[in-house]
């Protein structure tokens, strides 16, 4: 295991690509958000969503929840109204969380769709 700090600023790319790295090839990452720290992983790789149930000791009825680089990539995972997104984009950045009615678009695998939104 390997531990890194990235710069909040400045972050240093070779760090950000060897987390990168670490996705890539099914492994996790844990990361500071505002409240507690998160478990990441690909959202599209079966065994690297069955790590972090084990290591979250969730039984199948929790959720998931994932992050998404702009607001632009959420219209893939999510139905966004006008209300809503005009809500994000004024809000963002900052310590929010955002619960969504899953795009019908099946862009996630079922392992990870079928746990993160309460609307299946």
């Amino acid at each position: 295991m390997e531990y890194y700090e990235l710069h909040p600023e400045t972050p240093q790319l070779r760090y950000i690509n060897k987390a990168v790295e670490v996705l890539r090839k099914g492994g996790l990452i844990i990361y500071p958000t505002d409240t507690v720290y998160g478990i990441g992983c690909d959202i599209y790789n079966k065994q690297a969503l069955e790590k972090v149930i084990r290591i979250k000791n969730d039984s199948d009825s929790k959720l998931f929840s994932f992050v998404c680089p702009n607001l632009k990539d959420i219209a893939k995972y999510a139905k966004v109204s006008d209300y809503a997104y005009r809500t994000m984009k004024h809000l963002l950045p900052g310590a929010y969380t955002f619960i969504l009615p899953r795009s019908e678009e099946r862009r996630v695998g079922k392992e990870c769709r079928s746990r993160w939104s309460p609307y299946h």
